[in-house]
């Protein structure tokens, strides 16, 4: 059984590969409500990150992580839906009050 350390260490190597900072061009096509649901499980799990939920999102630098908050922006821009999710976040935070 890895430790984890070990699995720290793992996914540090994984990431350090020369190959895996290039950049990579993907032709997608997404229904916008799957760009909303993306856009949500990407901030959940960028915000567990913090939380230190998960080793593996722990180890993550954090440079990568503003790159992964920047696609998810991107993608709501793309898709026309940031006003809606800035309106339905209000709706989620006025809930929690």
């Amino acid at each position: 059984m890895l430790t984890e350390n070990d699995v720290v260490r793992v996914f540090d190597t994984i990431l350090s590969i020369p190959a895996m900072n290039e950049m990579v061009r993907m032709d997608l096509k997404i229904s916008r409500k799957n760009v909303l649901l993306l856009h949500h499980v990407m901030r959940l799990g960028l915000n567990q990150n913090e939380a230190g939920s998960s080793v593996l999102l722990q180890s993550i630098p954090k440079e990568n992580t503003a790159e992964l908050q920047q696609l998810a922006e991107e993608c709501l821009q793309r898709a026309g839906l940031t006003e809606l999710n800035e309106k339905l976040s209000g709706l989620g935070a006025d809930k929690k009050q």
